[in-house]
């Protein structure tokens, strides 16, 4: 009986021992292989689908033509990305010396460029970021002073067979005494790698620099330290840019087609997967998707059956009219993870559908995306149009509104490309006082809200309607005085005593921009609230310095020679508190565009049409005080400055610019006339003709900064009289009143 037992057991033993044998002999052989192949052998990445059955999902056997020697495994990517990238682990903490940005508190930021040398070649794409940081309020020529550092040396083409290509990158940043193995320094680019595989290899170690670049991977970003940026061509705008297309009031949300793409197929090589498998969802009706084989110089040998046909499709139909037409946009991944039809559908508000896995969306530091766009998955193609038709009207409109405004704070120009990638980084290096994703992700963008003023959102006038804030009930009143006090019955003494009459007034400061010294403070009325006289520094644009006087969120600008009773300045206040974020005040003028000139042309005809409030008697937020002194660039103020003029356009310009909205006129007395200078002052400025030819330059120089015309027009008014009926109440039923 013993016996017996021993011998089944032994049965069994052998019977597991060959099932071991039979399941595991394989695996065991493969990693036998695995340790014994000789270097440099290409290993098959594994799985290989062979069966049928997984295929019908995405493509024919047939149409996936990708070279099986020329895929890379993730263990294979990795390793090579760490050969390429030594500082693979950098964060600010570890690579980045704040203490060179911390010299000058918070002025600190500043961003030097290194000279180019002689015979360099640098493409129009890398000409327009340098003269966007050149142009900036961070730039500085002087290295000492550097928080960031930039090549002069073109990185954006790093593929190999591009003629933008520039070589021996790595032995000459090397020779940069301030190099320190790229610690500090930034490096931009926007194509990498080269057929086959188009890596992420740049072509030179990085060390420690951040990385700006187009299609960077998750696998490979840094975060907190790299910046992924759009894919950009070469015709991008350096400023402004074109405006969405997305008008105010489009109805209904949806287009005439739901789903749509345009573009080229590959037919080897990396990429191909996805563009092959474009055809399996296009119904030729409310999906449109189509691609053609007709690029490159070999095409015709490599053309499948499927190419003719295709190409013929692809011929159907105009690519800018499916834009303009189509409510989803189908985004997927080229060579490269990022596409030039990322912007291109920003732009449109054709909402992108994105075909392309491991791709680290541009600005994902700061921009929720989830916002904007939709993210589908490349291995799940055929589920792409059931998962857009259900997307509701509700929130089709919301998803095209978020890629219109992100469009328009971020990507419309290569300026606001640069730019934003400067903010991020500088809001990682003074964290303390950095935006937070509200600010970013909603009107105005995080480019016209400086966090050094406040990051508190209530303090900035463009949130006070999402918090539900309501203004403060009290003014500050900025008298500009430019005449000698040498009369007691000069305008600005009655001015003063009109405006201090007003319940809602809080302080007057008078700023003294006069030749000859202030008044001794008995010469001025005795007044029920307090007056304070401030040197201007006789600088015209002394009169939008953020003194730190003004307590109050509303600031009247007023120029001494202003006419209005207490009742106007009252009912001026009463509206602005219903419009914080514009212009509110009662000397209309406009501008036009001159087709003869070819130039925009200013008006101050009295028309039923405006665009801009002068400042010479009009409230607005204190806070575009700050932007005026610290985001225009210097040059405009200096131009303000030089010629004494243009400084109430300029600060139509900039409000306009944060809140694409027209300023507000206020009903005003039909007798108000311009008074004649006092005897022994100044005759007024607009009675030099030169005058009015500065103002037509000034508008001119200002359109040409900015990249496009920010001012809006408006035939809008509110007159005390009508001001509580419900015409102003349900002004919405009049939208032309306003109009771009």
């Amino acid at each position: 009986m013993q016996a017996r037992k021993k011998y089944v057991l032994l049965g069994l033993c052998a019977c597991c021992w060959l099932v071991l044998f039979y399941w595991g002999g394989g695996v065991q052989l493969r990693l036998f292989r695995l340790l014994t192949r000789q270097r440099g052998e290409v290993v098959r990445p594994w799985p290989n689908w062979t069966d049928r059955a997984f295929l019908p999902r995405y493509a024919h056997l047939d149409e996936l033509q990708t070279d099986p020697g020329t895929a890379e495994s993730p263990r294979q990517r990795r390793q090579a990305w760490s050969a390429i990238y030594k500082d693979s682990r950098c964060r600010m903490e570890t690579c980045f010396d704040f203490s060179r940005c911390r010299r000058r508190g918070r002025e600190g930021f500043r961003v030097y460029i290194y000279p180019s040398e002689k015979n360099d070649r640098v493409s129009e794409s890398y000409r327009k970021i340098l003269t966007s940081i050149g142009e900036s309020r961070y730039y500085t020529s002087d290295p000492r002073e550097a928080c960031l550092f930039v090549l002069g040396i073109d990185t954006l083409d790093r593929d190999q067979l591009s003629g933008q290509f520039v070589p021996n990158v790595d032995e000459r940043i090397r020779g940069y005494p301030l190099w320190n193995d790229g610690r500090n320094h930034l490096i931009f680019n926007l194509y990498s790698g080269t057929w086959p595989n188009y890596t992420e290899d740049l072509g030179f170690n990085i060390g420690q620099a951040i990385l700006a670049k187009a299609s960077l991977n998750t696998e490979h970003f840094r975060p907190g330290f790299d910046v992924s940026i759009p894919l950009f061509s070469k015709d991008h705008p350096q400023k402004g840019g074109e405006r969405g297309w997305l008008v105010r009031n489009t109805i209904p949300p949806r287009r005439k087609y739901l789903l749509m793409f345009k573009g080229k197929r590959y037919l080897t090589g990396i990429g191909s997967d996805t563009r092959n498998a474009l055809h399996h969802i296009h119904n030729g009706k409310d999906i449109v998707s189509l691609t053609t084989c007709r690029h490159g110089k070999d095409w015709e040998k490599h053309k499948d059956a499927r190419c003719d046909h295709d190409n013929l499709e692809y011929e159907r139909f105009d690519y800018q009219e499916l834009l303009h037409n189509s409510t989803f946009c189908l985004v997927p991944r080229g060579r490269r993870l990022g596409s030039f039809r990322f912007l291109e559908s920003l732009q449109a508000a054709c909402i992108p559908v994105l075909l392309s896995n491991g791709w680290e969306l541009p600005f994902s530091d700061v921009i929720q995306w989830n916002q904007a766009v939709i993210e589908g998955d490349e291995r799940l193609l055929l589920q792409v149009p059931s998962t857009v038709r259900a997307v509701v009207n509700e929130r089709v409109l919301a998803l095209r509104q978020r890629t219109q405004m992100l469009w328009e704070a971020y990507f419309s120009s290569v300026d606001k490309i640069v730019l934003t990638t400067l903010e991020i980084i500088k809001d990682r290096v003074f964290s303390h006082i950095s935006r937070n994703k509200y600010m970013w992700n909603s009107l105005p963008g995080g480019l016209l809200v400086l966090p050094e003023y406040s990051t508190h959102l209530a303090h900035f006038p463009f949130y006070y309607l999402g918090l539900g804030v309501i203004p403060g009930q009290e003014f500050t009143a900025v008298i500009h005085a430019v005449s000698p006090l040498v009369s007691q019955s000069q305008p600005i003494m009655k001015l003063l005593q009109v405006v201090s009459k007003s319940k809602y007034c809080s302080q007057i400061i008078i700023l003294w921009n006069s030749e000859k010294p202030p008044p001794s403070r008995s010469k001025w009325p005795p007044m029920p609230v307090p007056l304070t006289v401030t040197d201007g520094r006789r600088k015209t644009t002394s009169r939008f310095l953020p003194h730190v006087a003004i307590e109050t969120e509303a600031v009247l600008s007023l120029d001494e020679d202003t006419v209005l009773l207490t009742s106007e300045v009252n009912f001026a206040f009463l509206v602005w508190r219903s419009f914080p974020e514009r212009i509110v005040g009662y000397p209309p003028r406009s501008h036009f565009w001159d087709p003869l000139k070819r130039a925009w042309g200013y008006t101050s005809k009295w028309t039923n049409d405006y665009s801009i409030v002068l400042t010479g008697a009009a409230f607005y937020h204190r806070y575009y005080h700050y932007l005026f002194s610290h985001y225009l660039p210097q040059s405009l103020r200096t131009l303000v400055d030089r010629t004494s003029n243009c400084e109430d356009i300029l600060m139509n310009f900039l409000v306009s610019a944060v809140n694409h909205l027209p300023p507000i006129k206020v009903a005003q007395r039909k007798q108000y006339k311009e008074l004649p200078s006092p005897q022994g002052t100044k005759s007024v400025p607009w009675a030099n003709p030169e005058h009015f030819n500065q103002r037509q330059e000034c508008v001119n120089t200002f359109a040409n900064w900015f990249g496009y015309m920010p001012l809006v027009h408006s035939q809008f008014r509110l007159d005390p009289v009508l001001f509580k009926d419900q015409v102003s109440v349900l002004r919405k039923k009049y939208k032309d009143l306003e109009r771009a």
